[in-house]
This record gives C-alpha cells, structure tokens and sequence, in this order.
C-alpha cells in the first residue's frame, strides 16, 4: 500500500493545477500563448515593458550612423519594433539579421507597403494602386495579390503591412488619400479591402486597417498639418466607419489611428484623434469591439506636432489606448516622460502592461517566440529571385487586365475591326518622345506615329485630320489633384477639337512607378 504523507498530497496538487487558472466562474488551463507571455513579462522590468510599445523607423539605404543609431535604442531601450523604409531588399535583410540579433526580444519589423514591397523598396514588385483595384471585379484576384504580398513580405523577415487603407474617396481634392483610395463607396472599399486583408493574414502577415476613423473627406494632409472632418455623428456612421467596422468584423489584426480633428467623435481643439480617448478607446475599442493591435499614425507628422511636444505626444497617444508608438521624434524623450507619468500616478502600470501583453502575444501568433537568432533570420542566397517569381508578376499583370476601364465607346467602336482598310495614326501628348504605348499600338497594325508639339500643333492638326482613327495618349500624369493631375487644358482642347474631324480614342497613361515618401 503506497502512503502520502499530507505534504506530499499537497505538492502533488499544486504540481496538477500549476497551470489551471481559477475564476469566480469557471475554470480554464492556460494557452501555451499566454504562458509565453507570463513568461517574458515577469522577467521585464517597466522601462523594457515601455520600449515594447515603441517601433522605429529604420531604412536600408542609409549611412553608418543611422544603423548605429537604431542599435543604440535596440541594446538601450529594448524597443519593440521597426518599421523599414526607403533601400532594397537585400540591405534590408541583412540589418533584419542584424537587428534581430542584437534585440533580448524578438522585433517586430513592419513596412508601409499598401502596393507591395515596391511602394518602399527597388528590385521587387509594386502592383497598381488601390483606385485602380477598384475596378477588378474578381475578388479573388484581390486576395491572391494579398497572399503574393504577403509571401514576398514573409521571405523578407516582415511581419506586419500598414494596409489596407480603408479610407472612402469622396473628396476629389485630398492631396494624400485619393488614389490609395479603393473608390467612394463605403460598401465597395469594404468588399476590397477585406479581400486584400485576408489574402495577407492567411500568408501569416499582420494586416492593419487605416486611416481610422477615416481620412478619405479631407483637403489638407495630416504630414504637414492637422485636418478637419466636421461631419455629424450619423454621416460618419454610414460613410467613414462603415468599412472599419466591416473589416474588424472580418477578423483584421491590425488597425492604425489618423491625425484628424472630429468634434462629433470627441476631439478637442487643436488635438487629434490619435491622442483622444474617445476615438481610440470608447468608440474603436468598446462601441466598434476592436481587439487587435492599435498604431499610432507616424508620430514625427505635423498632425501630431503641431501642437504637441516630444514625449506629450507619446503619453497622450497612450492614455487615449494606443498600444504601439510608431515613429517618435524622440524614444529617449518619450519614455522619460512616460516614467514620470507613471511616478505621478497619471499614467498606470496596468495601463502599460495591457498593451506590452497584447505586442507580446501578437509576437507570438506571428511565431516570433520560435525565433532562433543565432543565425539568420532572412536568408540572403536566392533573395530577390524569391521575391520576384513570374508567378507574382502573372498576379500583377491579371490585376492589371482586370482593372481596364472603358469608360466611353459610342457605336460600339471598340474594338476596332477592318484594321487593313483603315489609316491609323496615334498622338502621345505631355512627353517628347514615342512612347511604349505607341510602339505596342503598332505590333497590331501600321500605325504612323506623333508626338504632340506646341509650336506645331496647326499643322499637326491639319495632318491627323484625315486620318480614320486617331489614338491618343495622355502621358506623365499625376496621382494628385494639385495642377489638375498635370493634364493641360488645351491638349484637352486638341482633341477635342480632333475629335470632331475623325474617330479618337484618348487614353490615359499611368506609370506604375514606387513611391518613396
């Protein structure tokens, strides 16, 4: 017979329910996650717990200086992320290794890349921009370019996208949404942008939604200033938090808040939504039921600074719920205020805890906790065959297809047929040179080729008139509504006046070019 002695009975029970947690309720074991995060947030101490909630921005393309700079608030500060910028991949990677080799807990890395690495980085691929998706009609196109992106970012170390953006199009004139825009209604940029999130969080990368509560109805851009929305409670509801509440519904991880100033939301004078409690906890968190991770817009932006010093603005942006600081002016400032805040009893230790443990476990779920950093974490060799396979060029150029928009064809003139009975000519306007567009135009038939010039615009109308069809192309456009999109009134006018002579076909020519900013 096998006797216990009453201490031994008791060892034996505390070593059964040593992870069995009561409740006034129930009785529930905990999650390998959340004993991870016990874990590493009992051996933090409260100025590595406030450096979580820290990431940088860290670029590739960049002196000895900065890479010393960004090891220096690593090893100093124990910051929890990076957001990379301008560079290429291959210089990416290796400071990914490098970083994450010097960090006591895994970094985040994240990249502002709402058109793929191309948005940020050379030698990878940009797709079209989000006004141009949305004119694909196929979603799954969508959620395959969110799962291309989110391989691509995957090989290169990243864990995080700042997209997509959820902003309504319904201002012609915003100088930094609009195109990034998938279009003006509320219904279709949610139907969009829950395809592309998905495609992105099922290849394991962290979607974020932005720019909450919805930056699309401005004409003043939140870098340089701090813009209004004065829209009533009920047009926000139905307009600019429709396609935020959809996505949250629909699982997203990520959520990023805008610079904007919104009485009806709660926003005081001169302060905008990223430091109002209002919007980021009692609206975002509770009304809406947000659970996932909540970013700060840049913090270095003039919607922040401009009435707010280094080190306020990162203690108001957590009092209002934020968990993650991105880009501060200043970390040293930030977290010397945050301390004293915490000293004087205005900020909590709960508070900063709660955010630590939701960076940790997100850290976790993006498998950060298996993260062997003895060695490489981003293999070089193959680096930017991988990131460039025709497989993702054949997602680019389907989008591409799908999103040609014939916005205009009376007669059913398009396409055109009998090409061997027909004089074509085409006319490229706001370049000086024959275009790729014109020398592909002739790969279907003979094609005589102009290049619109002022000085000689009489006598090349006089020339053009009587050809059949006339195929012109406006070039060298802009994104943006500054100068009319660099379209020039009188080639407009030309045209026009072409057009009542002989058939005409205008075009509109975009480069899909990288945008580093």
């Amino acid at each position: 017979m096998i006797k216990f002695s009453s201490i031994s009975f008791l060892i034996l029970i505390q070593l059964i329910f040593s992870s069995i947690v009561f409740s006034q309720d129930s009785l529930f074991v905990k999650s390998d996650q959340e004993i991870w995060v016990d874990s590493v947030m009992d051996r933090l101490s409260l100025d590595e717990k406030i450096g979580q909630l820290f990431m940088v921005a860290a670029y590739s393309n960049k002196d000895q200086n900065h890479i010393d700079e960004i090891e220096f608030l690593i090893k100093k500060y124990n910051i929890g992320g990076l957001i990379f910028f301008q560079g290429g991949p291959i210089h990416q990677a290796m400071l990914t290794n490098q970083y994450q080799s010097l960090s006591e807990i895994p970094l985040f890395i994240a990249i502002d890349g709402e058109w793929g690495l191309g948005m940020r980085l050379d030698s990878t691929i940009s797709y079209p921009r989000q006004m141009m998706l949305g004119a694909v009609q196929n979603e799954n196109l969508l959620y395959q370019m969110g799962v291309d992106i989110g391989n691509q970012m995957k090989r290169l170390g990243i864990h995080i996208n700042f997209a997509p953006v959820v902003d309504v199009n319904n201002n012609a004139n915003n100088p930094v949404i609009n195109v990034r825009s998938f279009g003006e209604k509320p219904e279709w940029v949610s139907q969009k942008g829950i395809a592309y999130m998905k495609g992105m969080q099922d290849a394991g990368i962290i979607a974020t939604a932005k720019h909450f509560p919805g930056h699309g109805d401005t004409d003043s851009d939140s870098h340089y200033t701090l813009p209004p929305v004065n829209h009533e409670r009920n047009r926000l509801d139905s307009v600019e938090l429709y396609p935020f509440q959809k996505i949250f519904d629909a699982g997203i991880e990520g959520v990023m808040i805008a610079h904007l100033n919104v009485p009806a939301l709660g926003t005081q004078k001169d302060t905008p939504t990223t430091l109002t409690k209002s919007v980021v906890t009692d609206l975002l968190q509770n009304e809406m039921g947000f659970k996932g991770l909540i970013f700060t817009d840049a913090l270095n932006m003039k919607g922040a600074t401009k009435y707010y010093e280094p080190g306020e603005i990162e203690c108001m942006a957590l009092e209002a719920g934020n968990d993650v600081l991105l880009y501060p002016v200043s970390v040293s400032k930030a977290i010397a205020k945050i301390k004293k805040q915490v000293r004087r009893g205005e900020i909590s230790r709960e508070r900063i805890d709660a955010s630590c443990r939701k960076i940790l476990a997100a850290k976790y779920s993006a498998g950060l906790n298996q993260l062997d950093r003895s060695k490489p974490v981003v293999k070089i060799e193959k680096l930017e065959k991988d990131l460039n396979q025709l497989v993702y060029h054949v997602t680019r150029m389907d989008l591409i297809n799908s999103s040609l928009t014939l916005i205009k064809n009376e007669n059913d003139f398009l396409p055109v047929k009998k090409l061997k009975r027909v004089r074509f000519a085409s006319l490229a306007f706001n370049t000086n040179e024959i275009t790729e567009f014109q020398n592909t135009l002739s790969k279907y038939t003979k094609i005589d080729h102009f290049v619109f010039s002022e000085d000689k615009a009489d006598s090349l109308y006089n020339v053009l008139k009587d050809y059949d069809v006339v195929f012109a192309s406006v070039h060298n456009t802009s994104y943006w509504p500054s100068d009319n999109y660099k379209v020039k009134e009188h080639h407009l006018d030309f045209a026009g006046k072409l057009a009542s002579e002989t058939e005409l076909v205008l075009t509109q020519n975009l480069k899909l070019d990288r945008e580093l900013n």
